[in-house]
């Protein structure tokens, strides 16, 4: 049987998942506020453990390739790199805010799915449920608050790593145009990466293990 480990470390939060079809083994997310590096292989190999699974059990991995910050990327998608190396699996680096897409059961409307960039920044992207799965429209978006919620013109779900500040100024804006997904609801898990992941294995999209990470600079196209 199929069984997935999947890692999201692409902002300040941080989530790792066991999973196979029809069911989570094991997730955990915590904020992590940039201890990536000591906190993430520790949780997985007690997380492991704690499930009695071996290294050598897992048919495939999953890591969140951005966008996010920097840092916690590159430790998130080295340790999974090298363990494919390792055990000779396949791995499925999936954008960030497609997982955040994917936790909303709210379908029926155009969903903003959004990330802190730092300083004050926002990173988003807008989707809409198409032919049974979230589908990104256009492309990714880096700005402030005002850019955030401009061209708003129908009813749309905000979702992600949104504070009391961002959701306030957002209603305050744009009223019963807005609806805001709860924290829990926004919050990125390793099993929604998992499930992504395991569809993209099943129809043999793999990545090449020389995949970068996606980075957003201010004024620019994504970089790779």
């Amino acid at each position: 049987m199929e069984l997935i480990l999947a890692v999201d470390t692409a902002t300040a939060y941080a989530s790792v998942a066991l999973w196979r079809p029809y069911q989570v083994l094991a997730e955990q997310t915590w904020l992590s506020r940039g201890n990536h590096t000591v906190e993430l292989m520790p949780t997985i190999v007690e997380m492991m453990a704690r499930e009695g699974v071996q290294p050598k059990e897992l048919t495939g991995l999953a890591v969140t390739k951005g966008p996010g910050s920097f840092t916690g990327m590159r430790i998130g998608i080295s340790l999974v790199k090298g363990m494919a190396l390792a055990l000779g699996l396949p791995v499925a680096a999936i954008p960030t805010l497609e997982v955040i897409a994917h936790g909303q059961s709210c379908r029926f409307l155009p969903l903003r799915a959004v990330l802190q960039a730092g300083r004050g920044r926002l990173c988003w992207a807008d989707f809409r449920w198409e032919r049974g799965a979230w589908r990104q429209v256009g492309g990714l978006q880096l700005g402030r608050l005002p850019e955030l919620v401009a061209g708003i013109e129908r009813r749309t779900l905000f979702a992600g790593e949104l504070g009391e500040q961002e959701v306030a100024y957002i209603q305050e804006s744009l009223g019963p145009a807005a609806v805001i997904a709860s924290p829990a609801e926004g919050l990125r898990r390793a099993a929604y990466l998992a499930e992504i992941a395991y569809r993209r294995l099943k129809r043999k999209q793999a990545e090449e293990l020389t995949f970068s990470p996606t980075y957003l600079m201010p004024g620019a196209e994504p970089v790779e």
